[in-house]
C-alpha cells in the first residue's frame, strides 16, 4: 500500500535530490512540508508529490503484477564473476536454473559452494573455461565485469580491443555460448570511465557479437526493496535474430522505500531482529569520538576541537566529506556498503551503538536471506558482502528478463513483433536514471 505521508528523507530519495534542495524548495515555496496529523512531524502529503514524475512511477507501479510473473520453462543460466551470489540469489528466486558459475576468489566460491552445494561453481581465472559445449543450452549469460579500460589503436574499437580485460572473457563467453539474452553489471562509473570511451567500446563490441543492446540504465536500489542507496549500471543484450520480436521493459520500482530499520527489525522484509554476529570494532579513542554524533550525523555535527581532531588535514580542505565519521538512521536507506564497514573514508557506524556494522547487518542491507552463510575470515565475509548486488534488486531485474525470455518462447517468425502483456502500452520512463 502506497503511504499517504513521507518524511524530508524519503522525498529526498524518492525525487533523487539532497535535503538540503528540500530546504531551499520550502524557504522559497516551492514545496512546503506540512505537520503530521498524528505526530506533529514535518512531512509531505502523497499529493504535494504527484506532480513530480518519480513520484508518479512510484505510486502508479506495477510492482505487484511484476511479482508474479513466473517463468514458462527453466531457463538455464551462466554467470561469471558471481562472487557471493547477490545476482544468483535474486536470478534463482525469478525461476532461473544456473548450470556454471564462475568466480576467482576462494572465499567467495566456498560461500557458494556451502549453500547451494548442486551448482556448478567453477573456481579460478575465467579465461581458462571453454563455453563451446554450452553453446545452444543457455538462455542467458550475466556477469558483473570489473570496469577496465582499453587500448585504442584503431578507430573500431571491437571485440579485439578488449583483449587483455576481463570484458574480452565476458565478450568470449557470449560468443562461443551464443545465449538468448546477455546481462551485464557495473558501477556507475563505468558510463565516463575513460571519457565515456570503455563504455562506447563495449557497446561497439556487444553490436558485432550479434546482439542488440538495450539503452543502459543505472538502477538505483533504493526503488527496488532494497535498504540502501545504491546504484548499479546495467546492460541487456538480445540476440538480434529475436530482438525485433520482443521488447524489454525495466522493472517497476517498489511502493516505498525501505529503511534501515527495515533492513535490521523485524518487518516486510525479515521476520524477525537482525541476529547476533560477529563485527569489527573501532578503537578505543575513536568509539569516544563517534559517540557524539548524533543518528544520522556525521563529522560536521562534532564539536570543532573534535573535528579537528579527528579529521586532521581533511578538515581544511573542500568537499563535504560526509561518509567520515557517519552514522546511520533508523528512518532512511543506509549509505552505500563498501568492502569496509570501519574505513575512516567510509564510516558505517550502528545507529544506535557506536560500533561498525556486523556481517549479517551487512547482509540484510544487501537484503541477503539471514540462512546464507559467507565463508572465509571476517575481512572476506565483509568483502563479499560489500561487492555484491542487492538480492531484491538482482531480483526485479531478474523478473523482468524471464518475462523477456517467456516473450522469446512465443515468437513465431512470421507473426507480429510480440509485445508484454502486462502494460496496455510499453512504458518510456522509469524510476531510474537513463543512460
Amino acid at each position: 500500500m502506497v503511504p499517504e505521508y513521507y518524511s524530508i528523507a524519503q522525498v529526498a530519495d524518492i525525487l533523487s535530490i539532497s535535503k538540503e534542495t528540500l530546504r531551499r524548495w520550502d524557504n522559497n515555496g516551492t514545496l512546503i512540508p506540512q505537520r503530521h496529523p498524528d505526530n506533529n512531524y514535518r512531512v509531505y502529503h502523497k499529493s504535494q508529490l504527484e506532480n513530480f514524475e518519480q513520484a508518479q512511477l512510484l505510486f502508479n507501479s506495477n510492482w505487484d503484477q511484476e511479482f508474479k510473473i513466473k517463468p514458462k520453462r527453466a531457463y538455464k543460466l551462466i554467470e561469471l564473476f558471481a562472487g557471493a551470489g547477490g545476482l544468483a540469489i535474486g536470478m534463482e528466486k525469478a525461476g532461473f536454473k544456473s548450470i556454471l558459475l564462475n568466480e576467482i576468489d576462494k572465499h567467495a566460491c566456498n560461500t557458494l559452494r556451502e549453500n547451494r552445494p548442486k551448482w556448478n561453481v567453477i573456481e579460478g581465472d575465467v579465461a581458462e573455461i571453454d563455453f563451446t559445449k554450452y553453446k545452444g543450452e543457455v538462455d542467458i549469460l550475466s556477469g558483473g565485469f570489473p570496469c577496465q579500460a582499453f587500448s585504442y589503436a584503431g578507430n573500431k574499437l571491437g571485440f579485439d580491443d578488449a583483449r587483455g580485460t576481463l570484458f574480452f572473457e565476458f565478450a568470449r563467453a557470449v560468443k562461443e555460448s551464443n545465449p538468448k539474452v546477455i546481462l551485464g553489471e557495473n558501477v556507475r562509473g563505468l558510463l565516463k570511465h575513460d571519457d565515456g570511451k570503455t563504455l562506447e567500446a563495449i557497446k561497439n563490441i556487444i553490436d558485432e557479437l550479434g546482439y542488440k543492446l538495450v539503452e543502459p540504465r543505472v538502477l538505483k536500489a533504493v526503488f527496488y526493496q532494497v535498504p540502501q542507496k545504491r546504484e548499479r549500471l546495467l546492460l541487456v543484450g538480445i540476440r538480434k535474430d529475436l530482438a525485433e520480436y520482443v521488447e524489454f521493459q525495466w522493472p517497476s520500482p517498489y511502493q516505498r522505500i525501505m529503511t534501515l530499520k527495515d533492513a535490521l527489525k523485524k518487518g516486510i522484509l525479515y521476520p524477525t531482529n537482525v541476529l547476533k554476529s560477529e563485527g569489527q570494532k573501532y578503537p578505543k579513542r575513536k568509539t569516544e569520538i563517534l559517540s557524539k554524533v548524533p543518528q544520522g550525523g556525521y563529522w560536521r555535527d562534532l564539536p570543532d576541537d573534535l573535528q579537528r581532531e579527528y579529521m586532521k588535514k581533511s578538515y581544511f580542505l573542500g568537499g563535504g566529506k560526509t561518509g567520515m565519521a557517519r552514522r546511520l538512521s533508523w528512518d532512511e536507506p543506509s549509505l552505500t556498503l563498501t568492502c569496509a564497514p570501519a574505513q575512516k573514508q567510509t564510516e558505517r557506524c550502528h545507529p544506535e551503538e557506536t560500533r561498525p556494522l556486523t556481517v549479517r547487518e551487512y547482509a540484510r542491507i544487501q537484503t541477503f536471506p539471514d540462512e546464507w552463510i559467507f565463508s572465509g575470515p571476517l575481512t572476506s565475509q565483509y568483502k563479499q558482502i560489500g561487492n555484491a548486488v542487492p538480492v531484491n534488486l538482482a531480483y526485479a531485474v531478474a523478473r523482468s528478463l524471464v518475462r523477456l525470455l517467456n516473450d522469446i518462447e512465443k515468437i513465431n517468425k512470421k507473426s507480429k513483433p510480440i509485445k508484454s502483456n502486462i502494460y496496455s502500452k510499453p512504458k518510456t520512463e522509469q524510476m531510474e536514471l537513463a543512460v
